[in-house]
């Protein structure tokens, strides 16, 4: 039988500030990115996201970003070192990590956040910054990666176990990268029509660009943002489209 993970962003709320249905999210992945206090986050948000993901018996991996709270980490900043950016993710990794060991679970991989993961996909320096942080922190942390994209040569040289991630609910460059947020039409909203692409994404192992293009993709999680207004109406409706389809929804598998 055919399986694939459900992957959520969450714990992207601020102080009072709410972002995301994480309670409800929680109850449909199998596995979710916790925003590490640099886009979103802070100390109390991650721990109360951690504890949800362990009442449910849902695996926790860190989502670093920028270090860009107004811009929520999808605003590019050019102009970091390797050293700054290596920096940068095993900061918030080990911040994950240590809210987690207080609250009695564990970090199993790290997915990177918004500009940064756009950049890396394209941008060998900063994937490879990426995968060197990731490896010097705790070499068995899964790394999440942009299927097709440089976060894969990236991940491949660093030894690091991996999973291949597509989008939901993002639209695809005939490249195979995310369509710009800034392009409209990026983010997809559509329940149903959402359902029925990730079960051919899954079925297929291929993501249909804007154009109509055909890219082949190794599959092995499916991303639905949690910040998306509809994420769980989206979330539902691809879970049961899977069962219709006979897929499991089933915790990821690692990769070479």
């Amino acid at each position: 039988m055919a399986s694939i993970d459900l992957n959520c962003d969450l714990g992207e709320s601020f102080g009072p500030w709410e972002m995301g249905h994480d309670a409800e999210m929680i109850e449909l992945a199998t596995s979710v990115n916790v925003a590490c206090g640099f886009h979103a986050g802070d100390a109390d948000i991650m721990r109360k996201t951690v504890e949800l993901a362990k009442a449910k018996g849902v695996s926790v991996g860190a989502h670093p970003g920028y270090r860009d709270l107004h811009g929520f980490g999808r605003r590019p900043m050019p102009g970091l070192t390797s050293s700054e950016i290596e920096n940068l993710i095993a900061y918030q990794i080990g911040a994950l990590q240590a809210i987690a060991t207080a609250a009695g679970h564990k970090v199993t991989h790290v997915k990177a956040h918004g500009a940064i993961s756009n950049v890396a996909c394209e941008d060998d320096m900063t994937a490879r910054a990426i995968a060197n942080a990731i490896k010097a922190v705790d070499p068995s942390l899964i790394f999440v990666v942009l299927a097709n994209s440089k976060l894969v040569t990236a991940g491949e040289a660093a030894n690091l176990p991996m999973v291949h991630e597509v989008f939901a609910d993002r639209a695809y460059e005939d490249n195979g990268n995310l369509v710009s947020r800034k392009k409209p039409g990026a983010v997809l909203h559509d329940a149903r029509e959402i359902a029925d692409r990730v079960v051919r994404m899954v079925q297929d192992g291929a993501v249909v660009s804007v154009t109509g293009k055909v890219i082949k993709m190794r599959t092995d999680t499916v991303c639905i943002h949690g910040d998306n207004p509809t994420a769980v109406e989206i979330a539902r409706g691809v879970r049961q489209a899977l069962k219709n389809a006979g897929i499991a929804v089933t915790p990821f598998k690692t990769g070479a």
